[in-house]
């Protein structure tokens, strides 16, 4: 994006602290954070200072002794903020739920105010309603501190409003621009279907092999690739043995983005199994490569998706009702090209050139108002 996407382009460059975690590993906010520096940098308009809250450990031995190595991502970690808030315009704060928050987020937004530097809470994740819920007394008072709140979706709007905290929505930016594909004709004989979860609990990776299970009954042809790590992976291997499923059902590991991009090139139909969520980068990236999406009901992707036009959607834990699902789209090859049509279009308005501004605008008026 040229500097000029800005109408109100100032001089001189806004110093913005950008305070987050970063890949490795590439979870949904590290990529969040790593895709807003380099965008903002190209810009030309906003001077970034990261402050990333997930360093790698120094010396390397620390990561095994859990006390003393929050101890040493900790303090040094505080440090780093009191000396970039020194020097910055604006802070722009990633925030989810969890230890998290209160070890990283809730201390930069006190930091922030202490240093009288307006600070942008951006808040995602799919399990703020039960976090606010246990936790408000804690939480409510540094979400209060803060100068915006910023979600990106309607459905944490909602659960904000809840306690009285406005909230402005400026979308995930994803940048699909090498997610490409098409659809393919051996979908209705021999279908490639694909997750794309971490092998968490909260994404329920197992009600999507369950699913397969199904499907592969009426065609036995069908594939199946999980791309992801995590805690669960013993427990979906022997689950995939169970069913009899090995020969069917490959597992990937933790890929990266051009290795994603090649495995969504190859895939028909993306199952999305999660119990809880808010607008999961990897729907509309599957979706940008005219992958087909059957994905769960849950927390803001009924927001940030249509039922029936550009996805098919289902309750959690319901394998037969998420197998009928992808059935539905191998045998009514109409509806599959109508939604993958939709699907295209629906990714374009989550582009940089759409979303950015948003973030640029509220960086200036954030910092005027505090001039």
């Amino acid at each position: 994006m040229s500097a000029s996407s800005d109408p109100k382009q100032s001089s001189t460059p806004i110093t913005l602290a950008l305070v987050g975690p970063i890949p490795p590993p590439a979870g949904g906010m590290a990529m969040q954070t790593a895709q807003l520096l380099r965008l903002l940098t190209e810009t030309g308009q906003i001077k970034v200072k990261l402050v990333a809250v997930n360093p790698p450990y120094r010396p390397n031995w620390v990561a095994r002794i859990p006390v003393l190595r929050a101890l040493c991502r900790v303090v040094p970690y505080l440090w780093q903020l009191h000396q970039t808030f020194k020097h910055s315009d604006v802070v722009h704060v990633m925030a989810n739920s969890g230890w998290a928050w209160h070890l990283f987020a809730a201390p930069a937004i006190w930091l922030a105010a202490w240093h009288k530097v307006p600070v942008i809470v951006n808040y995602r994740g799919g399990l703020a309603a039960d976090f606010l819920k246990k936790q408000q007394r804690w939480v409510l008072p540094s979400l209060r501190k803060a100068t915006v709140i910023v979600t990106p979706s309607a459905f944490l709007q909602q659960v904000f409003a809840q306690y009285q905290l406005t909230c402005q929505i400026i979308p995930n930016i994803v940048d699909t621009s090498i997610f490409k594909g098409e659809l393919k004709p051996s979908i209705s004989t021999a279908p490639h279907l694909v997750v794309t979860r971490n092998l968490e609990t909260i994404y329920d990776i197992a009600t999507a092999i369950r699913a397969f299970a199904i499907i592969n009954k009426q065609l036995p042809d069908s594939r199946l690739s999980i791309a992801g790590s995590g805690p669960e992976l013993a427990n979906l291997q022997q689950l995939v043995s169970q069913l009899q499923l090995t020969a069917k059902v490959r597992f990937c590991g933790k890929l990266d983005r051009q290795q994603m991009a090649q495995l969504y090139a190859s895939a028909d139909i993306m199952l999305n199994p999660s119990t809880a969520d808010n607008m999961p980068n990897s729907l509309l990236e599957a979706m940008a490569a005219s992958v087909l999406v059957v994905s769960t009901n849950v927390g803001g992707i009924p927001w940030m998706v249509d039922d029936g036009n550009d996805v098919l959607l289902v309750p959690p834990r319901a394998p037969e009702q998420m197998a009928a699902a992808a059935l539905t789209l191998i045998t009514q090859p109409e509806l599959a090209g109508q939604l993958a049509s939709n699907a295209r279009a629906k990714v374009e308005q989550f582009q940089p050139a759409q979303v950015l501004p948003g973030w640029l605008r509220l960086y200036q008026k954030s910092e005027q108002a505090n001039a």
